[in-house]
Order: C-alpha cells, then structure tokens, then sequence
C-alpha cells in the first residue's frame, strides 16, 4: 500500500476547529475524520499541516527508521506464564503456569523464510473486551437464574472493578509489544464494558480507563445490599459460615470480603489513547431488552429485589432469553410484577438507571474522562446528532481503524448492523482503498444473526454478519476483524477472490475464566505477506491468592481464582493454541 492520504482531504465544508474539539467521527455521510492516538485529536488534514504550521505525524510511522533496534518484550505475556491450577479436584488454587507457545498459521498466505530479519512494524494495539463491570447489587440481574444454570450468576462478579484496574495496570506495564519490541499505540475495547446497561457501572468505566477513584457501590453506601448477604444457600455467603451451596464445592469463608469488595479503589488509568465500541450489554438493560418500559426502569433504581425463583420458572425465563421471545421484556416485566411480595428491601439509587444511547456518547465525551486521550475516545458530537455509534480513525500512515456498532435497539444479545452503516462501512473502505484496514465491532460474525428493524429505523432493513464478511472479503485492504462477545478464544480465516483473505480475530472476556486481554502486531513482511500477531495478557494481579490479603491487589487475583472456580463455567474459553498466541500470514493486498 502506498502511503495513504488523509481520509478527508477531498471533504468540502470541514471545519478544523470544530472536528478537533469533537475528536471524533461524523458516521452519516461516511466521513471518516482522522484520528492520531498519539495527540488525542480528531485531524482533518486539509493541508496536513498542524496548527503550528508543522506537518502532522501519525501515532505510527510505517517503516520508520529506528533509532536504535527494538527487542521483543514478552513480560507479564502469556508467552511467558500462565496462571494454571496446582489441584486438579475441588476448590482449585491457582499458581505460576508455563508459557503458551506461538503458533503459525498459513491458511491464507504461505509464510516466507527469513521474513523476523525483512520485516517492518505498522502499528500494535492492545485489545479489551467484554469488561462486564457489574453493578452486582442492581435489582435488574437475574441472579436467581442460577437455580437452573449454575453458571447465570458468578461468585466473583462483585470484584469486576479491582479486576479490571489490575489489567489496566498490566497494559501500563508493558514497555513494548512482544515480537516486535514497537511501544504500543492504543488500546481498543470491544463492547460489553458494562453488563446491567446501569450509569453507576458506565461511571466505572470510564473511570478505570481514564483514571479515578471508584466506589464499586450502590445503594445503602455503609453496607452491602445484594445476594451474597441474602443469607440464601444458592448463593455463596462469603462472609458467613453458612454451608451454602458453593462452601460444599469448596468455595472459602472469607470475613470482610463484602466490606472490601465495596470499599473505594483508585484506578491509575491507562497511560494509552484508548478508544471504545459498544457492545449489548452497554446498550440495552441485561444485555438482551429493549428500552422503553418504565416499569423496569423504575425497577432498576427502586428500593425492591427479587432474589430467588423456582427452577420451572428460572428455565422459562432463560428460554425467552435465549431464543429471543420477548425482546421487549413484556414478560420478564409480567414475572416481576407477579413476585411482588418476594421480592426482598434495598436501598433505592437513581445512579442504576437505564444508560441512553446518548448517555453512553455524552460520557466518552466528558472532559473529566478524556485521560490520555483522544476526545471522545473515537465518538464524536456528530454521534450524538444523529444517533449512532460508529467512527473510523486513524492508527498509522498506512492503516484506519473502523469501529462498528453491532447492537440491535430492538432487544436480544445477538447482533446485526443497519443498511445505513453497511453502506458507510463500504464507502469508508472504498474511500481509504490505498490503507490497510483493521475492523472493530463486538459481535462476531457468527454472533450477528438478530435482525429485528431498529424501532428508530423500522424500515430500515438489518444486515447480518454473513454479509458482512462477504463486504469485508470484497476489499484488499481489510486485514483484520477484532472482536469479542462469545468470551472465547477463537480466530477464523475468511478467504477471498485472487487468494486475498481476511482474519476474524475474537477474544475471550475478561469475566469469565481465562480473564485474558489480546495484543495484535502488524507487520510487512516485505516478501508480498504481512503478519498479524496476537498474544494474550492477563492481569498485573499474582497468580497465587491469600484469602486474608482484601487489598484491591489481593481481590483482583481472587477474582482470578474464583472465575476459574466458578461452579458450570465453561472450560474451553482459552480456545486451541492456534487461538491464543499467534502469527496469521496473508497475502498482501
């Protein structure tokens, strides 16, 4: 590719002033403003100059010259170590585990010899996704589920917070990427930042990012309100001696572990610009209704929880979720309403309503969470005029970043994209065909089969992610499509006319046991291949745990334990070794 233009050099009417105070991208007319990562600015370019009359740089230059060779950096990598479980029974303890091997994979390029001595670096990005920082005593959750399904509620998910402040630490502990030793530019998060779709955790979440002091509380601020303390076997009580259900599979008796995991922490945030992609979970309450009834809304700030339901009725519930019987929540509202008067008193809080699309928007363009930039971490006032979530950016002279709203407003967990995005997504590659391209969204490809009208859009027809693919295998110069949702490892190669091809790369969360973020490296091999490579991190927290260490450091490796310990977890989230640690070859377009 040739060294790429800007994005909007040719777009009449800009005006640099303003996109710069925005710091975003305006997605209706298929604009896409550029955006540097190393000055947190929205660049429009017309001259590429900057306002001091320099020429701009790029968070990256490809094929820079180097001042000096860079050394790979592969400490507090999973290439390095591993958390792994000294015990193979009961209640596992986790300790210091081997490295996870790297693995090559050639299904759409062969690889060429000699290629680490030829090779040039084009950006590295690190990637989060599926955060799911959880408001834990919000009334909404449906933790009572669990009489069903063991795995519908965590023992860990009141310690989402210290557990992602310790992957932030993490990623500001890295003083270079793994394989090729280049700084890291940015990191991307891939949606589901939030689970209840409730302010209080979106204010977390901005404040983990870009650096803060959170209380992971809500409700009564002196006591914990939720169903660790309920008292109710089903759930594990860790400050109680009760013999509840999980304290028969091992689970300890932890004394002022409901104390600690509400206490206030302080987030360094991330010393990387760091950008944001909505997911289901931010959009729509529980991740799976629509919005729009006020009694739910009401419900998520009021002073009522419903705690326990029956197993026939739980495994009704998660049937119209999972098969999408009433993406309204007409139902679900029903079956509230119907346990009234077992439902158990908490504190009322206005800091759990419904977060708004725009509510989501107007946070990322706060100036109290700007952090290390850019302004609205990709999201412009543009966005929030016209009512939509995705943007493109800039990440090197050579490479744009498109972030992708695949959230369906219509209600369900699975995703689908609007004919108006599709059209942007295909102008925005048209209009950047001399660029290599990286795409970002929150659902897989496999993940987007929900294609309900937007109630905001009803004629507007929805786009599921077989067509997408098919968008993306129509242009040379997408290389990649990061996302998350399905909380596993798992990287797909979609092939294209002429041998081009393009690879899905999906991540597990950083919920659910693994707990892993992802690196991505890309090179030119200078051989007509590029190479993408990933490698999973985990976070700054020990591996090793002391269940007498309630420090926000010691909380954040129990949050490691127990996700690995959780009871109906699923085992096979790290995905294959093809999935993890990886260098996938293609062709170069």
């Amino acid at each position: 590719m040739s060294r790429l233009r800007s994005v909007t050099r040719s777009v009449p009417g800009v005006d640099r002033g303003t996109v710069l105070a925005a710091g975003a991208v305006p997605v209706p007319a298929g604009v896409g403003y550029a955006l540097r990562p190393s000055d947190s600015q929205a660049a429009t370019a017309h001259d590429g100059m900057a306002h001091d009359g320099t020429a701009e740089a790029p968070a990256t230059s490809s094929g820079r010259a180097q001042a000096a060779p860079l050394a790979p950096y592969t400490k507090g990598t999973t290439v390095a170590g591993v958390a792994a479980p000294r015990n193979g029974s009961g209640y596992r303890r986790l300790g210091d585990g081997p490295g996870w091997p790297r693995a090559v994979r050639d299904e759409l390029a062969a690889p060429q010899a000699g290629r680490a001595g030829r090779r040039t670096t084009l950006t590295a990005f690190v990637q989060f996704t599926d955060l799911h920082l959880i408001d834990s005593q919000h009334p909404l959750r449906l933790e009572y589920l669990r009489s069903t399904d063991p795995h519908a509620w965590r023992p860990h998910e009141a310690l989402t917070v210290p557990g992602a402040i310790s992957l932030v630490e993490r990623v500001n502990s890295l003083r270079g990427a793994p394989v090729t030793g280049t700084p890291l530019h940015f990191v991307m998060t891939t949606g589901d930042n939030t689970d209840n779709n409730a302010k209080s955790e979106l204010e977390w979440f901005m404040k983990i990012m870009s650096g803060g002091r959170i209380t992971p509380n809500s409700g009564d601020p002196r006591h914990y309100e939720g169903v660790q303390s309920s008292g109710l076997k089903l759930y594990w009580q860790p400050d109680s001696t009760l013999r509840d259900a999980d304290k028969q599979l091992g689970f300890p008796h932890i004394e002022g572990f409901l104390a600690a995991a509400i206490r206030e922490v302080r987030s360094p945030g991330l010393t990387l610009p760091w950008y944001s992609t909505v997911g289901n979970h931010d959009a729509l309450p529980l991740g799976c209704y629509a919005h729009g009834d006020p009694y739910l809304a009401e419900y998520a700030i009021g002073g009522r929880k419903l705690m326990s339901l029956s197993a026939a009725e739980a495994r009704k519930l998660q049937d119209t979720i999972k098969n999408a019987k009433d993406p309204r929540g007409v139902q679900f509202r029903d079956l509230l309403k119907a346990h009234a008067r077992a439902m158990r008193s908490v504190t009322p809080d206005e800091k759990r309503a419904p977060c708004t699309p725009a509510d989501y928007l107007k946070a990322h363009l706060d100036p109290a969470y700007t952090g290390p930039g850019p302004v609205g971490h990709g999201y412009s006032s543009a966005n929030v005029d016209a009512g939509t979530q995705y943007y493109s950016f800039r990440i090197a002279d050579d490479v744009i970043g498109i972030s992708l709203d695949t959230t369906d407003a219509a209600g369900h967990y699975e995703g689908s994209i609007g004919t108006a995005q599709l059209q942007w997504l295909d102008r925005t590659l048209r209009d950047n065909k001399d660029s290599y391209a990286v795409v970002f969204s929150h659902h897989t490809s496999k993940s987007m089969d929900n294609t309900r009208p937007d109630p905001a859009r009803p004629g507007e027809r929805r786009h599921n992610g077989a067509e997408v693919v098919a968008l993306l295998a129509g242009h040379r110069n997408v290389l990649a499509w990061v996302n998350g949702h399905i909380h596993k490892n798992v990287i797909t190669p979609h092939s294209a006319a002429g041998g081009h091809g393009f690879w899905e790369i999906s991540t597990a969360s950083h919920v659910d046991h693994p707990q892993l973020a992802r690196i991505v490296e890309l090179v030119d091999n200078k051989d007509g291949t590029l190479s993408l490579f990933t490698t999973l991190i985990e976070s700054a927290a020990p591996h090793r745990t002391d269940f007498a260490d309630l420090t926000r450091t010691g909380l954040a490796a129990l949050y490691r334990e127990l996700s690995l310990n959780a009871p109906g977890a699923n085992r096979t989230l790290a995905g294959n070794a093809v999935d993890r640690n990886t260098e996938l070859v293609l062709k170069k377009g």
